[in-house]
């Protein structure tokens, strides 16, 4: 059975498979026209297959809901055009999973601090009051204020952003004086970044991940029983060096010109891999479990997926690597990196920054413990966990004063139904009654369930082409969000119809298909049904 996948982008990881079985319904004369009668709950001879219920028999409450066909017919030409020329604006958050508390009159600043990057070239758009984006001013066109949510009982200030040109053409901003006091009692916490525009007008209120408060990194011996703390294979982590305990000579693992350097402003987050030494750089099986002092590890660049070489993890404790524990690796533990290939009773070489050059140091043996290897300071290095939220919305469809907030955010689809009707359900954060689906430029009737769930009505396959019935190719749409007053939020996903082996019928006295055409297809689709397509969902 050939089948049509939805998927988002760079995850492989299957979710949910399903079948649809099409009606047979007529293809409209015009493609472009608005999409009115093209979805299976408008259908004529479907208002019985209406879906009353979801997968798991819980009642759909709500309404399902739709534009107008005059309203459907402007939007999809707008929506048609954003795809198109993608003009999406991206606000992108960095900051740590724990941050330290601050006790008395201290002030332990977030470490590595909250970084926001702006992102795609609806940043250096100017917008026109009644008229589309236009070209215009080139440069930032937004300043931002960052700070905890709900700050009662914090002396924590909101720190002003100036953002930076970088030369990817990304804007870059840092709130580097950030900090929570022990008046705040919370276990955890947010960072909200506000973003205004240069005439005043706000462009929005966005939050990060949850925060993890601490009073300061565990000495015992972590337990897998605190998983809060550990960090598994797979996770994203930060490395800083601060040479003397001194905050001004703090300096962050980051990448630039397509090296490791050492950065006195900028970090990057790098996922933390347990290696495999029989496996060639850059091959990471799938490798579950948390990371223990003394695996093998491999450290790989989110942006760009440079990679350093496979390395050791060790545990440092008075500029000692321990080269006998196997502990669990814990958040803001002192740690080194070294290199594997060493003589056998060698201290080895260690993963070491030179002002903003990373480099190797050898190490000396320590000459009171043979299990210990002397480092210097610039070979001690701090690590901790990072998370990342990304919100991405382009306003050329419409001008407004209205700010884009809350901008919602896909994480899963879930497909369901079968016989005349499918439904692909949104699972997310940040939906509201305001929201409709849609693939491609097709719009799709839409029922709002919970600010976590929206459930939708998969576009018949006619509405993408009057074809559709003799298709041999894929056809992959992305699955986007459209809110009421015509803001788009484009998403990672998109869904794809695959056709069955179908032949167009040939002029009379054409020679018929060999028997044994496709028969690797027909084994495979071994159901007979009136279908005409079949869907699987992936993510």
């Amino acid at each position: 059975m050939k089948m049509g996948t939805a998927s988002q982008t760079g995850a492989p990881s299957v979710i949910k498979y399903g079948r649809l079985i099409w009606l047979d319904a007529c293809s409209p004369a015009d493609p472009s026209a608005p999409p009115g009668p093209l979805t299976h709950l408008s259908l004529p001879d479907s208002s019985e297959a209406r879906p009353q219920s979801g997968a798991d028999g819980r009642s759909l409450s709500g309404n399902w809901t739709r534009s107008s066909p005059e309203r459907a017919s402007v939007l999809r030409e707008g929506v048609r055009q954003c795809l198109q020329q993608q003009c999406e604006r991206t606000v992108r958050i960095l900051h740590a999973k724990v941050a330290q508390k601050s006790y008395g009159n201290e002030k332990r600043f977030f470490c590595p601090p909250p970084c926001v990057y702006l992102a795609g070239p609806g940043w250096r758009v100017k917008p026109v009051q009644g008229q589309a984006h236009q070209a215009g001013e080139t440069g930032p066109t937004v300043c931002g204020y960052m700070g905890l949510d709900g700050a009662s009982g914090s002396t924590a200030e909101t720190q002003k952003l100036n953002f930076e040109e970088q030369p990817d053409s990304r804007e870059f901003g840092c709130a580097k004086t950030l900090y929570i006091s022990d008046a705040d009692k919370r276990k955890h916490f947010r960072l909200v970044l506000r973003l205004v525009h240069r005439g005043g007008r706000e462009l929005g209120t966005f939050h990060s991940r949850l925060i993890k408060v601490i009073s300061k990194p565990s000495q015992k011996k972590q337990s897998l029983k605190n998983t809060d703390l550990c960090i598994s294979s797979g996770s994203k982590v930060s490395l800083f060096n601060r040479l003397r305990s001194q905050t001004v000579s703090t300096r962050y693992l980051s990448v630039e010109d397509g090296a490791f350097v050492a950065s006195a402003r900028q970090w990057a987050a790098v996922t933390l891999h347990l290696a495999d030494e029989h496996c060639s750089q850059g091959d990471f099986p799938p490798r579950e479990g948390y990371v223990r002092y003394g695996s093998l590890v491999q450290l790989v660049c989110t942006v760009t997926g440079i990679t350093l070489p496979p390395m050791i993890i060790r545990k440092v404790a008075k500029q000692c690597a321990l080269l006998d524990v196997d502990e669990p690796i814990s958040q803001l533990h002192k740690c080194a990196f070294q290199f594997p290939g060493d003589p056998p009773g060698g201290v080895g070489t260690y993963l070491c920054l030179a002002t903003d050059k990373v480099v190797q140091f050898q190490a000396s043996p320590c000459p009171k413990e043979a299990n210990r290897a002397l480092l210097n300071d610039s070979s001690c290095w701090t690590i901790i966990g990072t998370e990342s939220v990304e919100f991405s919305f382009n306003t050329s469809l419409v001008w407004t004063r209205e700010p884009v907030t809350p901008v919602p955010l896909i994480s899963t689809l879930e497909l369901s139904g079968g016989g005349d009707v499918a439904t692909l359900e949104l699972h997310g954060e940040n939906f509201h009654a305001g929201l409709k689906v849609w693939f491609g430029d097709v719009e799709a009737e839409t029922m709002y369930r919970s600010p976590r769930s929206l459930v939708c009505v998969v576009p018949d396959i006619a509405a993408f082409g009057s074809d559709w019935r003799w298709l041999r190719t894929p056809i992959t749409v992305p699955v986007s969000l459209v809110r009421a007053d015509g803001l788009f939020y484009p998403s990672a996903f998109s869904f794809t119809y695959t056709p069955e082996y179908s032949t167009r019928p040939g002029p009379p006295g054409a020679p018929e298909p060999a028997a044994d055409a496709d028969a690797l297809l027909e084994s495979i689709h071994h159901e007979f049904t009136r279908t005409n397509f079949h869907l699987f969902i992936q993510t």
